[in-house]
């Protein structure tokens, strides 16, 4: 790079650098125009719409409630990912979608869930079932002749709103004119498609419609131009998308096992006053802080490159976040503050190369180039490892998982394209400007001895063992105790909403302060929820279930302490917001995710062993943190998933480090080299970016933890253990792992010869 293009190259930087924080710290929480001001919020940060619905009929069972809140919960999460979905009482529904604030436009949109039916035009003995009463194409013009009733018992009815899987607007090409048309995709179930091939032959035969009928009123009335087999169908005929958007949303919303009726909606504000975003933030400030001063004294000018990279890193995330229409909750803060300190991993890969080749004799020119060539292997297995499980995340998992995985490529891909792209640029730069003393750009150290790892390993897969057993037994006694193996939060198990009406207005903060410590004395639960509904006195605080003694002590302090009347206090139990069927789901997605990371892992080492490893190492990391939930009985919610996630794509980063060093020295090792003496030395060598990763990460973490509020600590917390397992165990347990199956290998060979 010439002198004039270092200059140019360093202006650019500062330009970027100055309008992406100009773009996200403007614009927050201020009024202006600006990308953080237009990022999503979840409900915790911003409020948005609570809707409730009262089941129709008797008391629905408990298969038909769960069914209907998972699909409920699958269509609001085209609204966010961290839209919620639980059960209230025995027949109600509450939903809670973040970042809206017009309820009756939620509604229209969402449309009122009532009975969907699949209606042919004719009955078995030819008597037509509806007919337009003024002869038009309109749908609304056509009416039945006979009950909904008659026409279940005659079988008339062909299919119901429980037969369909699913509905979608769909774009098609008109071939006359080419010009964009939209089509409404229909998917059946198994039963449905059944039914469905029968009575599209039936209808193809006599040349008849099969209408759809829904909430007392046809939506459309399609013409069938073909037997249809396999379950997929579409109906289609000159509409937009507005309109073909409006009529699969009808048929989702029918497509419930229960029919709904609307009992109340409101717009509820934030779960959390400003002032906790305000000490997240500062706490990201300073965490970012101390880990470019830890950049710039370490790595001297290469640290300085990095510490701008990570200005960039966090302002292109920001913009990113609004871009793409992510919601943002408070743990999604945690996330992205984490993401910073995990930024860093590249970086310090980068210079710790830099600095070999410096000590081996070479030039800082040479130094730079060989550094990121060596370091890029390592760099790209670890990020495309860690964005596979992303996207399998993203495309099986539900709910906050779904926004768990969008951070998480997110904050990988932006990370990858600054290390490699922006730290890049600017470190060449300052050498094309004429900052060349090879004293700036590292400290050279002789080659340390290699440490005996492998020669402990006994030591710790012994700890390892221990640690993980002790979870286990840990989580017996717990039980036998009665308070449950995990202490499961809201979340997971449900608990009581309790509605009560002030006789004054009150402040979040000063629910805070002066309400909540007292709801947590007389509860007994420490995380207590909050949300107040906007324009009224009510507020809503969710807790663990109450019994009647708890409900008495509950309503007392409120009314004689802050003046509430008994009357206007209700409480009702709420189911869980994670449903069984997304715990399903986010299992089923991790341990897709995991059989994915491994074939991946193998075929770029080669060596199915590595995969093996490297998976054992991230069930070692999952596990001890388990153990420290059961042990520290910190909650487990929402953010439980996150950190566990967090830990999975943290786990198998710093492992694939270690083992790229072992591929890469096995390539050219001598004849006669010692296996043991070789993952030694790897180890030993990859141990400063180990150490440097962690702290940097555990950094950020920690300062999160110290200033955050209690939600956050409660993520933070485990993470930290996750941290520090994390270093421990690509230090200790992998390579050595590898070690033992390869030598292992390697006897059974030589026995079979």
């Amino acid at each position: 790079m010439k002198k004039s293009k270092g200059v140019i190259s360093l202006i650019l930087i500062a330009v970027l650098t100055g309008l992406l924080g100009f773009t996200t710290i403007h614009g927050w929480g201020k009024g202006e125009t600006g990308a953080a001001k237009n990022i999503n919020l979840g409900l915790d940060l911003e409020g948005g719409v609570s809707i409730t619905y009262q089941v129709k009929g008797d008391t629905p069972s408990e298969e038909d409630m769960a069914d209907t809140i998972y699909k409920l919960q699958k269509r609001v999460e085209g609204y966010s990912t961290e839209a919620t979905v639980y059960q209230e009482g025995d027949d109600r529904i509450s939903i809670e979608i973040p970042g809206v604030s017009d309820a009756n436009a939620i509604l229209d949109e969402l449309g009122r869930p009532g009975s969907l039916y699949f209606i042919a035009q004719t009955d078995s003995e030819g008597n037509l079932n509806y007919k337009n009463e003024k002869q038009t194409g309109n749908p609304e013009d056509y009416k039945l002749t006979k009950s909904i009733e008659e026409l279940q018992k005659d079988g008339s009815i062909v299919l119901t709103g429980t037969d369909v899987k699913n509905a979608e607007a769909v774009a098609r090409s008109n071939q006359v004119s080419d010009a964009a048309e939209y089509a409404v995709a229909l998917e059946m179930n198994k039963d449905g498609a059944a039914k469905f091939a029968e009575a599209t032959k039936k209808a193809l035969e006599s040349k008849e419609s099969i209408g759809i009928y829904y909430d007392d009123a046809f939506v459309t009335v399609p013409n069938v131009n073909s037997e249809i087999k396999d379950g997929r169908a579409e109906i289609s005929g000159a509409m937009d998308y507005t309109k073909a958007n409006a009529l699969a949303t009808t048929i989702r919303s029918g497509a419930l096992n229960l029919e709904l009726e609307e009992l109340r909606s409101n717009v509820v504000g934030a779960q959390l006053g400003q002032d906790a975003i305000k000490t997240s933030l500062i706490a990201g400030a300073i965490g970012l802080a101390i880990v470019f001063v830890f950049m710039c004294v370490v790595y001297l000018l290469p640290g300085l490159a990095s510490g701008l990279a990570l200005l960039i890193y966090t302002g292109l995330v920001l913009v990113s976040l609004n871009a793409f229409d992510i919601t943002l909750t408070l743990p999604g803060i945690a996330g992205i503050i984490l993401g910073i300190g995990m930024a860093v991993d590249a970086n310090v890969i980068i210079f710790a190369r830099v600095g070999e080749e410096l000590a081996a004799g070479k030039s800082v020119r040479s130094s730079l180039n060989a550094g990121f060539k060596k370091a890029m292997s390592a760099i790209l297995d670890g990020n495309i490892t860690t964005l596979i499980a992303a996207a399998v995340l993203w495309l099986r998992g539900s709910g906050t998982v779904k926004g768990f995985a969008q951070t998480l490529a997110l904050g990988i891909v932006v990370s990858m394209f600054t290390a490699l792209v922006i730290t890049r640029v600017i470190i060449y730069s300052f050498y094309a400007v004429g900052i060349r003393s090879e004293k700036l750009y590292g400290r050279p150290k002789k080659e340390r001895k290699a440490i005996n790892f492998l020669g402990k390993k006994k030591l710790f897969f012994g700890v390892s063992a221990a640690l993980i057993l002790a979870g286990f037994v840990l989580m017996g006694v717990n039980s036998a105790r009665g308070v449950g193996a995990l202490n499961y939060s809201l979340e997971f198990k449900g608990g009581t909403a309790t509605n009560v009406t002030f006789a004054e207005e009150y402040t979040l903060e000063e629910i805070d302060d002066k309400i909540v410590p007292l709801i947590e004395d007389v509860t007994g639960d420490k995380n207590v929820q909050v949300q107040k509904v906007e324009g009224s006195k009510q507020v809503v605080f969710k807790t663990q279930t109450l019994d009647l003694e708890k409900r008495e002590a509950f309503n007392k302090v409120m009314t004689e302490q802050f003046g509430a009347s008994e009357k206007e206090i209700t409480s009702e139990n709420i189911s869980s917001t994670v449903s069984s069927e997304m715990r399903q789901d986010a299992v089923v997605a991790v341990a897709i995710a995991t059989v994915f990371m491994l074939l991946y892992i193998w075929l770029r080492f080669k060596d199915i062993r590595f995969a093996t490893s490297a998976v054992v190492a991230l069930l070692h990391d999952v596990l001890i943190v388990l153990g420290f939930y059961v042990l520290s009985r910190v909650s487990v919610g929402n953010t439980f998933i996150a950190c566990m996630l967090t830990i999975v794509g943290y786990s198998i980063n710093a492992t694939i480090v270690i083992f790229d060093r072992i591929r890469e020295e096995l390539k050219t090792q001598k004849r006669g080299t010692d296996l043991q003496d070789l993952v030694n030395g790897c180890i030993t060598k990859t141990l400063t970016r180990s150490i440097y990763t962690s702290l940097t990460t555990f950094i950020m973490v920690a300062v999160l933890y110290v200033m955050g509020v209690s939600s956050i600590k409660e993520f933070a917390l485990p993470l930290m253990v996750g941290i520090i397992c994390g270093a421990y165990s690509s230090v200790c347990i992998t390579g050595a792992l590898w070690y033992v199956m390869k030598k292992a290998s390697e006897k059974k060979a030589a026995k079979k010869a």
